[in-house]
């Protein structure tokens, strides 16, 4: 992907005139490769945001359970490995309930 020096927006490759421009403020730069473009995409992220998407667990979990590694604490045992869930519990217009199950000590709890 090419950003526009100018405005900042991302550039459209108009491949009759082999060159990019910006859709937003007009600005155009030739394409300075053999023709070819290549997309690619670098994710950052910390340790902590990990999550393990869990198809079908073998404990009780409903499906769609994740379990966070590391994000948050069992606040019975302090273990930092739960399932994690949501369920719409309340009317419509309200955010759904997240509940945990602590790996360690099977402790549940739910967060509004």
């Amino acid at each position: 992907m090419i950003f526009c020096p100018i405005c900042g927006s991302l550039m459209a490759f108009e491949k009759s005139r082999r060159s990019y421009r910006c859709p937003k403020c007009g600005y155009e730069m030739k394409n300075r490769d053999s023709g070819k473009i290549v997309v690619s995409r670098t994710i950052m992220h910390d340790e902590k945001e990990r999550l393990a998407v869990i198809e079908s667990p073998a404990t009780d979990m409903p499906p769609g359970a994740v379990l966070l590694k590391g994000h948050t604490r069992c606040p019975k045992c302090s273990g930092e490995d739960v399932y994690a869930w949501q369920l719409q519990t309340r009317a419509a217009d309200e955010p759904p309930t997240t509940f945990y199950k602590c790996v360690k000590c099977g402790h549940t709890w739910r967060e509004y």
